[in-house]
């Protein structure tokens, strides 16, 4: 304001025209005669911006109390996309989601968070469906206060979840099942991306490099299903399934308390029939090449392949043993008994068993060992 003045005794003595005056003060000559009309009338004071202190006629109501108020009530800890989207769907909020983020702010309900971290760069996603898949592990307080694994398979190509669920520790088993129930939703892919856990990998040394020919039960059902299994070296390697990760935390945990959800089977219930479909929806991107690489099973039941397999001697009283059970084996037409033949017990991912001599299946088992009724029928 008081260069203003200056400005003003120069213009009025005639030491300056009034464009000139306007191009010191930067603004237009038609606003230098509006400020000079009203320092002549008002002095310093008519030079202050009318504006500061005005509630612009085109803001919003006054709703940020109340929309702060059920943030912190009902979904305290969502991030503010998150609780935009519950509040539009359930609450019928009506504004934008700048003017919620920036509601929450002001009224100090959330904190901004700076950004931060190295420069990386992202590695391109595969071009089509099924060229590559990633499975990973997350132990989390994913429900209640206890921890538990969520174990996840995911396309490189759109990031679509093609198996989601909660075991009580990720293993053997549960990549069995991951694996089952993608390729039943989807066909058999071309690679797989992992960790280098000992259920995916034998190493020499803990950190160090995977053994190629040593196999764990999951490398070996891979290789038959001829399907390459790539080591991740690094958690930023498998960056795509960490940001899921992230995101899956931050969301389905407090879906899960929103819902009062506290036991696992309510958990994976509820991910299955309600959450997923939404997720994809919402996070899975188009691929590159609409064609798939996914292709069709034909010829074999995959979950034989997907399931731990051990040799065992068959005993003299048609029996075998695996762990702690004592797996009786049927008559068969086959042949006349099993007594010290080579066969193969597959542990399947729901704990069910088989017995193979060969190609065939010579009995089917409950987890607890006993027969299941149609081979009870069979040998009666």
């Amino acid at each position: 304001m008081e260069r203003f003045s200056e400005i003003y005794d120069d213009f009025e003595q005639d030491r300056l025209s009034c464009i000139e005056a306007a191009r010191i003060l930067g603004c237009s000559e038609r606003h230098f005669h509006r400020l000079r009309s009203r320092f002549a009338e008002e002095g310093l004071e008519g030079l202050r911006d009318r504006r500061v202190g005005r509630v612009s006629p085109r803001r919003a109501p006054d709703e940020e109390e109340e929309v702060s108020r059920l943030y912190r009530d009902r979904y305290k800890g969502f991030s503010v996309r998150h609780f935009y989207e519950y509040a539009r769907r359930y609450h019928r909020l009506q504004w934008s989601y700048n003017w919620t983020r920036i509601a929450l702010t002001r009224t100090g309900t959330i904190t901004p968070q700076k950004r931060g971290g190295p420069h990386r760069l992202r590695r391109p996603r595969r071009a089509m469906r099924g060229m590559m898949m990633h499975q990973d592990g997350s132990k989390h307080c994913w429900f209640g206060d206890e921890l538990c694994d969520l174990v996840v398979t995911l396309d490189d190509a759109t990031s679509e979840i093609t198996s989601a669920f909660f075991c009580a520790e990720e293993g053997t088993n549960s990549s069995f099942k991951g694996l089952v129930e993608t390729i039943a939703a989807h066909g058999l892919f071309c690679s797989l991306y992992t960790d280098r856990g000992s259920h995916y990998f034998l190493t020499s040394e803990v950190g160090g490099k995977v053994a190629k020919e040593q196999l764990t039960q999951v490398g070996r059902a891979l290789r038959q299903l001829g399907i390459t299994h790539i080591p991740a070296y690094s958690p930023e390697a498998r960056g795509r399934s960490e940001r899921m990760f992230g995101t899956l935390q931050n969301r389905l945990v407090n879906e899960l308390r929103l819902e009062g959800i506290t036991d696992m089977a309510a958990a994976n219930r509820y991910l299955r029939e309600d959450y997923l479909e939404r997720h994809n929806a919402q996070f899975t991107v188009k691929p590159e090449v609409e064609a798939s690489a996914f292709t069709p099973v034909a010829g074999f039941n995959v979950a034989d392949v997907l399931s731990v397999q051990e040799e065992r001697v068959v005993a003299a009283d048609n029996t075998v043993r695996y762990k702690s059970l004592r797996l009786q084996i049927p008559p068969s037409e086959l042949r006349h008994h099993y007594v010290k033949a080579h066969v193969r017990v597959h542990h399947y991912p729901d704990d069910t068993l088989a017995i193979f001599y060969g190609p065939r299946q010579i009995g089917r088992y409950h987890a607890d060992g006993t027969l299941m009724e149609e081979e009870q029928k069979q040998a009666a």
